[in-house]
């Protein structure tokens, strides 16, 4: 089994990063002491889940956690910092300390670094996320000890209902513009005076009319998509938000 450390202090350890050209270390007391703190690791940077699942989701989830009491949100993994700052740095994830655990020590005193050694990865972290308050680890979720890398419960959204199980989380956006377009314009400023952020995919850049006829139905720009919902453009999307006032 592997060890579940609520209630215990996380591991004294120095982490060594690298910001602007220089080396910076970092505590584990800078990290944690006085702070409420959610913390996920996993097996690497740059790795099909990780990347595609549980950073982005954590970044867009950022917010709604900092809302009700988080102070800091660490994504940990046994890499190096200049991996990691370019990880970050790729994920567009600015609402997350990105830490290296370089030599697995802190992931070893969490008694959750383990071999994969079958992948050619070496010693790396099992995948788990937790919740530090004044760093002592108030609640943990492990994933289950199965073949492959599973991903069931260390996921944002399974902290966010821990944290706060009525919290508000942030709409998924999208809207199909093209440049130059007006009511595309329109759409983009009722968006943002809401405060709701969104994808924007640019017509002829990251997609073509006989995609957007086959999700939208149509060609004409703007499409707002919410939340799996198909919107329409912009005067609809204007309706939409008055059935919400």
């Amino acid at each position: 089994m592997l060890p579940n450390s609520e209630g215990k202090k996380v591991p004294n350890v120095t982490f060594h990063t690298r910001k602007d050209n220089a080396w910076v270390d970092v505590t584990t007391d800078e990290l944690f002491k006085g702070k409420t703190v959610v913390v996920f690791s996993l097996p690497g940077a740059f790795t099909p889940t990780c990347s595609s699942t549980h950073v982005p989701r954590y970044n867009q989830l950022a917010d709604a956690l900092k809302a009700n009491g988080v102070d800091e949100i660490i994504c940990m993994s046994v890499n190096d910092t200049f991996v990691m700052n370019e990880w970050k740095a790729a994920q567009e994830a600015d609402k997350i300390t990105f830490i290296p655990d370089g030599n697995g020590e802190f992931t070893q005193g969490m008694g959750l670094l383990v071999d994969k050694d079958n992948l050619g990865f070496g010693k790396r972290s099992w995948r788990y996320s937790m919740l530090v308050k004044d760093g002592v680890v108030a609640k943990m979720f492990i994933e289950p000890e199965k073949d492959g890398d599973p991903f069931e419960v260390s996921d944002a959204d399974t902290m966010l209902n821990y944290v706060a199980p009525k919290a508000n989380k942030p709409l998924d956006v999208t809207v199909f513009t093209r440049l130059g377009c007006p009511f595309c314009a329109k759409a983009k400023a009722l968006l943002k005076e809401k405060g709701i952020a969104f994808d924007e995919l640019i017509l002829n850049k990251d997609y073509r009319n006989v995609t957007l006829r086959a999700v939208a139905g149509q060609d004409s720009v703007p499409q707002v998509f919410i939340n799996g919902e198909h919107i329409g453009g912009s005067d609809k999307l204007e309706a939409w938000f008055a059935t919400k006032a």
